[in-house]
This record gives structure tokens, C-alpha cells and sequence, in this order.
């Protein structure tokens, strides 16, 4: 009998990021989005505002936003394909 073929569903992290005074959170797609979020963390701790500019993969190309304006983060699996 011949076996038959299953793919095997493949997965990516996406950073979810929420801005305050947004309606809507935004999810970036990174190569390393573990890197990302530990950076975007360290901005949550500094006192003074920090101009952060990214390029991400994904339909977001690139985001520019103050540091203060981060409400919180998450890191989500997706599975696609």
C-alpha cells in the first residue's frame, strides 16, 4: 500500500504589539521576533521617550511610534500552510 502524504502544518511568531490610544493592536512579523520583543521591553522601562522606527516582515513593512505609547506586548505561534 502506498502511505499517504500529510503535510505537517508549519508555524511563525508574530509580535503583537498595543499602542495606547489605539483601537486595534498591531502584529509585526521579524526574523528574530524574540530579539524584538526583549528590545521593545527594555523601551517599556526607560523613563524618557524613545523614537522607535522598525522594519518587519509581513503586510506591516515598517512602523515608527514613540516608547511611551506601548501599552504591552505579546509574542503569538501562528500556524499556516
Amino acid at each position: 500500500m502506498a502511505q499517504q502524504y500529510i503535510p505537517q502544518p508549519k508555524t511563525r511568531t508574530a509580535l503583537v504589539l498595543f499602542l495606547k490610544g489605539a483601537a486595534t493592536p498591531v502584529i509585526l512579523y521579524f526574523d528574530n521576533p524574540q530579539a524584538v520583543y526583549q528590545e521593545f521591553k527594555q523601551l517599556m522601562k526607560s523613563p524618557s521617550p524613545v523614537l522607535v522606527e522598525k522594519e518587519a516582515n509581513g503586510p506591516v513593512k515598517k512602523i515608527c511610534f514613540v516608547s511611551t505609547q506601548i501599552a504591552s506586548l505579546v509574542l503569538q505561534d501562528e500556524v499556516y500552510g
